[in-house]
């Protein structure tokens, strides 16, 4: 029996959902804790594409119990939706095989109307948000003025709540941000039907996991975005709202800390970002461009076109550090395999000083450059490997480096989109 965290060790993006795709194998329950539908994980089962943002990527398993755990906001319309074209794929064919905590919060159309109007008040202070209202949810969760999915459900305390939440919301858009009120009848006939479809799915997750975690199953914990965007470790502002590191498996579950027996660590080859805040190894030249064409390195929730910079071990050590990382996934290795020279980055200069961590202070990470160290690429199509052993020497000697210079061993390389495409060097749920 083994409790498994996968959190993303950069900016998001790394390729999470192929990972929770693959250890869902192993996992009898997969649980999302945290984030909205501001994430996308992209699936590749066979020659099918699939794109998931609220519901974990278990759900592509038949047998397997998918939770939402309460830690995650959620927008009704975008989680039917989803459920839907699941179904018309045929999966989730037993809906109990779904679960959602009934403390989510739910993100209300002034939610979204209020990030959009923020964002475009904004000018060069962007964020670089989604606009699906993820951060003004999160707001109105903390300043205990929330909806969940426990009051939805229930007609008249969902009215009144919106009764006393809308004056206000309304206020903002007119006299601060110049747009139209939203209507409260609107709004009730809108989520009361939300209501209707939903409720099957309620139930009380941290009961569920932790009656699954007694009866020695394992659970596998997912997270969205990645630990560079936690709102405490971040790089505030310009991070998500929500605590993405490990810990926040357990305040968004309801699972306590003694359980958890792993944390891997999902990191790209290279590195992506979206969006706006500071990125050393940022490329903007013609081999970004490459890195961004090879990978496909396009939002799966907003088709932006990701930055892209050379591998960054700084940035990785502080991930590693914060989520107290046992392991370390390797994704997109083949994108890197035309390339003549890779670089990796192990420090920071900053004004003539040798930077080996990474920098609190948003004003020196923004004027810190990379000291790179170079090695030799492999020059060879690797996606056909399934061990390590099947790698160019070359390949071998990239990845040994990067467990050097993260102090983090490598535990799985992904050398292509596939589920097959995937060497597993260590199973986290194999104890031993």
């Amino acid at each position: 029996m083994a409790n498994v965290i996968i959190v993303g060790a950069q900016w998001g993006d790394e390729g999470k959902g192929k990972v929770v795709d693959i250890y869902t194998e192993y996992a009898n329950d997969v649980v999302r804790y945290q984030g909205g539908n501001n994430a996308g994980h992209t699936l590749v089962v066979g020659n099918e594409k699939t794109i998931l943002h609220l519901i974990p990527s278990g759900i592509l398993h038949e047998g397997k119990r998918c939770v939402i755990g309460n830690g995650v906001v959620l927008d009704p319309k975008v989680f039917l939706q989803e459920i839907e074209g699941l179904k018309k794929k045929g999966y989730l064919k037993d809906d109990a095989q779904l679960v959602v905590d009934r403390n989510v919060h739910i993100i209300m159309p002034y939610h979204k109307a209020i990030d959009i109007a923020r964002e475009k008040n904004s000018g060069d202070r962007k964020i670089g948000t989604t606009g699906r209202g993820i951060g003004p949810t999160y707001e109105d969760k903390i300043g205990r003025r929330g909806i969940r999915l426990i009051d939805l459900v229930n007609p008249q305390t969902f009215a009144r709540k919106v009764k006393e939440q809308l004056p206000e919301k309304n206020f903002i858009l007119e006299k601060l941000l110049g747009e139209a009120p939203l209507s409260e009848e609107a709004i009730l006939d809108e989520y009361n039907e939300y209501a209707r479809a939903l409720v099957k799915y309620l139930g009380n997750a941290s009961v569920i996991l932790n009656k699954s975690i007694e009866a020695r199953h394992n659970v596998l914990f997912e997270g969205a975005q990645g630990s560079l965007l936690d709102v405490d470790h971040g790089t505030y502002p310009y991070v998500t709202s929500s605590s993405t590191v490990a810990g926040g498996a357990c305040t968004g579950t309801g699972v306590g800390p003694r359980f958890i027996d792993e944390v891997i660590g999902i990191s790209k080859a290279y590195v992506t970002r979206v969006g706006e805040g500071p990125f050393p190894t940022e490329l903007n030249d013609e081999m970004g461009e490459h890195l961004r064409q090879a990978g496909q390195e396009f939002g799966s929730t907003t088709g932006r076109p990701r930055r892209t910079g050379w591998f960054d071990a700084v940035a990785l050590r502080e991930a590693v550090r914060t989520n107290g990382m046992t392991g370390l996934a390797i994704t997109k290795m083949d994108v890197l395999n035309d390339l003549d020279t890779i670089k990796i980055c192990t420090a920071y200069s900053y004004r003539g000083e040798l930077l080996e961590e990474f920098p609190q202070d948003l004003e020196i990470l923004k004027e810190s450059k990379p000291v790179y160290e170079e090695i030799d690429g492999w020059k060879t199509n690797i996606s056909g490997a399934t061990t390590l052993g099947e790698l160019p020497a070359t390949a071998r000697s990239y990845l040994q480096k990067l467990e050097e210079v993260t102090g983090c061993p490598v535990v799985l390389v992904s050398v292509g989109a596939r589920r097959d495409q995937t060497i597993q060097v260590k199973n986290p749920f194999e104890k031993g």
